[in-house]
């Protein structure tokens, strides 16, 4: 087809606002924004005016946008993690190609039910998976493919939450609670088993998991906490999770005015953000929030041929980022994200040690993952490429969802082991 692709973006948060919208700026011969949906006006009227959009294209929900003759060619459905299916579903049925940002669907039917729909309409489904797409798993798949360190046996891998994200994200935030967002293990990891997975190049067969909630609760408050951090908290000198702190002190009055700070009000001033601390659920304690998601978590996870997997998921890290370790029959590979750097030793030989920021010149975004993503199915669709053609495609995408979520059935049981055959075949999905 002829440029540029015209895109309706349904949700304006951060991924839809402040992200994926800013690939226009880069390349307005690959993308329009035609038309946009979210339930506040300012982030409407904002959005608008930056990119030209008529009034007329600008939407309050993401039904009213979705019930019009289709606007555009693709729709990003940025919305959150409950709403994905029924907004994916309805988009696919007016015929718009899709970027979905994950979790694809909180159930197994439902993921499911998106890729036949996928099937059924003929259209692109490009899920947000976008670690593949960074500089960094790309040469460590590159590694991988080259053999140098023979047949993969078995990986470690870490996903450090870090304490301030767990507490802005997971006890405060939008994915707090398990029954209106959808649990931690694929909410936060589903990226993780997803590049597990792809690494590998091998499906699970068993899966166990353990985890819990240890300390964001009630019973772990210290002496003289209080319900919110602009209350008279006694610890509030102390205490690292003091919102007070993180949001102003420690950002805001230090000129760093974007994520985390704008999801409590888009424009933040100190007068502003105060006000949503003293209000709102950001300025909760930790210790008095209604949260209920974990706060660690471990996964095993049997892979064809006797590969195995141990992951955790931690919030309990003063850093940020993930690490791993790659056990192969001729040699082994040790990386770290946040570092930037990935170590190839072969058995017998000198290590190498590849420096990831040699390799690219931009790494905003997920480790420079995001805009990757979105080219990627712009350009597919701009080229008329067979729909699947995409390196994180529906039906390339969904087996991370099914490990994410077998493993929140086996914490749920005490770490009971679980066939994934068996499982699928439990809530209809096909291996």
């Amino acid at each position: 087809m002829k440029g540029p692709v015209k895109v309706a973006i349904i949700g304006l948060g951060g991924r839809g606002k402040d992200t994926y919208s800013k690939y226009v700026n880069r390349f307005p011969e690959k993308m329009q924004i035609a038309a946009i949906a979210d339930p506040i006006e300012s982030k409407r009227k904002d959005v608008a005016a930056i990119y030209g959009i008529p009034e007329e294209n600008c939407y309050a929900s993401a039904e009213e946008l979705l019930a019009k003759d289709r606007l555009a060619d693709v729709a990003f459905i940025c919305t959150p993690d409950k709403m994905h299916y029924p907004h994916a579903m309805a988009a696919l049925e007016k015929g718009y190609h899709l970027l979905l940002e994950k979790p694809v669907s909180t159930s197994a039917q439902e993921c499911a039910d998106i890729a036949a729909a996928a099937h059924k309409y003929n259209r692109q489904v490009q899920v947000c998976h976008v670690l593949r797409y960074t500089p960094f798993y790309q040469e460590i798949k590159r590694q991988i493919d080259s053999g140098r360190i023979g047949e993969i046996v078995t990986v470690q891998a870490m996903e450090n939450v870090q304490y301030w994200h767990q507490a802005h994200s997971f006890v405060r935030g939008n994915w707090k609670k398990k029954e209106t967002s959808s649990p931690m293990i694929l909410a936060k990891c589903c990226h993780d088993m997803d590049i597990l997975l792809w690494l590998t190049g091998k499906k699970c067969r068993y899966v166990s998991s353990y985890g819990d909630l240890y300390l964001f609760r009630p019973e772990k408050a210290p002496e003289g906490a209080a319900l919110r951090c602009t209350d008279d908290c006694k610890v509030k000198d102390t205490c690292p999770y003091n919102a007070e702190n993180f949001y102003i002190r420690d950002r805001l009055l230090k000129g760093r005015d974007k994520w985390p700070v704008n999801i409590l009000n888009s424009y933040p001033t100190v007068e502003n953000i105060t006000e949503a601390l003293k209000t709102g659920n950001y300025g909760r304690c930790v210790y008095h929030s209604d949260n209920d998601v974990v706060d660690h978590q471990v996964v095993n996870a049997l892979l064809d041929d006797g590969v195995t997997i141990n992951f955790t998921m931690s919030a309990f890290t003063s850093t940020g980022g993930r690490t791993m370790k790659i056990m192969g029959t001729m040699g082994d590979i040790t990386a770290d994200m946040d570092e930037n750097w990935i170590r190839v030793g072969e058995f017998g030989k000198e290590p190498e040690v590849i420096d990831v920021r040699t390799l690219a010149t931009d790494f905003s975004g997920h480790g420079g993952g995001d805009f990757r993503m979105v080219e990627e199915l712009l350009d597919d669709i701009l080229e008329d490429k067979e729909p699947g053609c995409g390196l994180t495609s529906i039906d390339k995408s969904l087996e991370s969802h099914y490990l994410a979520l077998a493993a929140e059935d086996s914490r749920l049981n005490n770490g009971q082991s679980i066939n994934m055959d068996e499982w699928k075949k439990q809530y209809e999905v096909l291996a």
